[in-house]
């Protein structure tokens, strides 16, 4: 019978710290299992995990390539099947959107075509899809362009 009394851990679970420089008998004295001189015995002395000893390091070997558009104007996607979940909203904002979980942050949302509607929906994003335009105001909804 196992109670809170007589938990036993695995075997193996736990290890001993190493207790280093506590004399020569226990096997880590003196230079504490560093070895002799050199960087890597020192406090501090280990160069980070991707220098290669001087060579030309690989984040310099490899070419660059692309650019990146400082300008580039990032939209959140929602599909029009999961406009559903607005259902009975009017209208249906980015507020409204962020609130039922269909977006994470209020920014700019671009509202694509895939699925289907059931009903009509007012809706307000920055940016739609001809597919997600043309599925919406086939219900009778109306798009506005923010």
């Amino acid at each position: 019978m196992f109670d809170l009394s007589n938990l036993v851990g695995p075997a193996g679970g736990r290890k001993n710290r190493k207790r280093v420089g506590r004399g020569i008998g226990s096997g880590t004295g003196k230079t504490s299992g560093k070895g002799q001189k050199g960087q890597k015995c020192r406090s501090g002395g280990s160069p980070h995990p991707w220098f290669e000893g001087g060579q030309m390091p690989l984040h310099r070997r490899l070419p660059k390539r692309g650019f990146t558009n400082i300008f580039r104007k990032e939209y959140e996607i929602v599909n029009v099947v999961d406009l559903a979940r607005c259902a009975g909203i009017d209208p249906v904002t980015p507020e409204i959107m962020k609130e039922k979980g269909l977006i994470k942050k209020t920014g700019a949302v671009k509202i694509l075509g895939c699925g289907d509607l059931s009903e009509s929906l007012n809706v307000h994003a920055h940016k739609f899809s001809g597919s997600a335009k043309a599925k919406i105001e086939k219900f009778g909804g109306k798009v506005v362009t923010l």
